[in-house]
């Protein structure tokens, strides 16, 4: 009989994060993850500063500096007839060290992660191993069944089993974690377009006919996120790869010289965008966190740092439950009653922008109710140093900060830059 203390379903940030923290802490822990590697295109790269704070505290902030990323700390948008770029949201207001977002392969995080977490001798990470179903006793989860890549089962029984593997999570299968579900204007197409000296930088974003477009500045090249209509992809693509090239240059002119990059819709990826979250996150034996629990619009960029908050949250609770051997279902409960809120806000706040501007766009109507006022709004932000703060503390930090168990904090070196006096996380003043 295979056993672990907690097994973790899912190896993306939630899970590699909280497995890390429980491993640091002295609970044996097994991750499954379904794929032989990290490697997966068009994922979300945003590490904020929730999360690089969070690094710094665990001791690898240096090792994280080391990967390859580019540092975004403006988010600017066309305004006005002449579609001049503004600064509508700067992350450089946000006390430093990280008063920006790094833009990093997940997989080199992930890397990062396993391999710290490796350092352990009560960390297990499977590979190649994707949970099938659900072992249960007496109404409570008591682990899962598994399948290999070459097609070898088995049964991994847990005193936790926590489901970090997504919105197509295999909890969500079950009845009693229904999710409640909200309605999304949007898809998007994720794709790349090379990156020119000149160009602007960090985010951007633009807007033409029903289209809506965002650019995200990762150095040699742009990574792209075209809004269309829901439901829409398959009229689209049937209408033609030049008509889309087309569209996307009208709304974003100075990259019209470069569009043919794409040589076919092989370059194009479909990201069907859901917004939802489970009515209960927890039964008996078995926890969700992250997507898994709730699953975000891509709005604000924000959805693996939330997950990874969950994931600290989680940490913190469920150290001891897991020490000692015995975990209730209040233990589990605790967890979404600090998360829920958190959660609640940031999708009311993400509902909000679709209805009153991702929509409008599609549909052909000015934003914000006129256009007169959208660029209110716009000039507004732009011209508020102070106001621009709101949107850089929400996409930096979100609506609550959490701590990570003292037990997996590890100390800095020395040389660190963030241990200077009055700067980082220890000694500075963070939001």
């Amino acid at each position: 009989m295979e056993q672990t203390t907690c097994c973790v379903v899912g190896g993306g940030p939630a899970g590699m994060v909280f497995a890390l923290l429980l491993a640091r802490s002295g609970v044996d822990v097994t991750v499954l993850e379904k794929h032989g590697d990290f490697l997966r295109d068009f994922r979300g790269d945003t590490v904020h500063p929730s999360t690089l704070a969070l690094l710094d505290e665990l001791g690898l902030a240096e090792r994280f500096a080391r990967l390859p990323q580019r540092r975004v700390r403006t988010v600017q948008l066309p305004v006005g007839s002449g579609r001049s770029y503004v600064t509508v949201g700067d992350l450089s207001v946000l006390p430093g060290p990280y008063n920006y977002v790094a833009m990093v392969p997940q997989w080199d995080l992930l890397d990062l992660l396993a391999d710290e977490a490796g350092r352990e001798p009560t960390f297990h990470l499977r590979m190649n191993t994707e949970a099938t179903s659900f072992l249960e006793e007496s109404g409570r989860v008591t682990g899962v069944r598994y399948r290999t890549r070459d097609g070898r089962t088995g049964e991994l029984r847990a005193l936790l089993t926590v489901a970090c593997d997504g919105r197509g999570s295999l909890a969500r299968s079950r009845p009693e974690l229904r999710p409640r579900q909200f309605t999304c204007p949007m898809d998007a197409w994720w794709f790349r377009l090379p990156r020119r000296e000149g160009d602007p930088q960090g985010l951007v974003g633009a807007a033409g006919e029903r289209f809506l477009a965002a650019l995200i500045d990762r150095g040699e090249y742009w990574q792209c996120a075209g809004l269309v209509p829901k439901g829409t992809d398959a009229q689209r693509r049937a209408a033609g790869l030049d008509r889309f090239q087309a569209q996307f240059a009208a709304a974003v002119p100075w990259m019209a010289d470069r569009v043919h990059a794409l040589a076919s819709w092989d370059d194009v990826k479909l990201l069907d965008v859901r917004l939802d979250r489970l009515r209960r996150w927890h039964r008996p034996g078995l926890l969700c966190i992250g997507d898994a629990a709730h699953a975000m619009s891509p709005v604000f960029g924000i959805g693996i740092n939330l997950a990874v908050q969950d994931a600290v949250a989680a940490a913190r609770y469920l150290t001891e439950p897991l020490r000692r051997g015995t975990v209730r279902t209040r233990d589990v409960r605790r967890l979404q009653r600090r998360r829920l809120p958190t959660t609640v806000a940031t999708q009311t706040l993400q509902r909000m922008a679709h209805a009153r501007f991702i929509a409008p766009v599609l549909q052909g109507r000015p934003p914000f109710g006129s256009a007169t006022r959208a660029r209110r709004v716009a000039r507004l932000l732009a011209e508020s140093r102070w106001i621009r703060r709101l949107p850089a503390y929400f996409i930096g930090y979100g609506a609550l900060r959490e701590r990570p168990p003292v037990s997996a904090v590890r100390q800095r070196p020395e040389t660190s830059p963030t241990t200077r006096p009055g700067v980082g996380v220890q000694g500075g003043r963070l939001p």
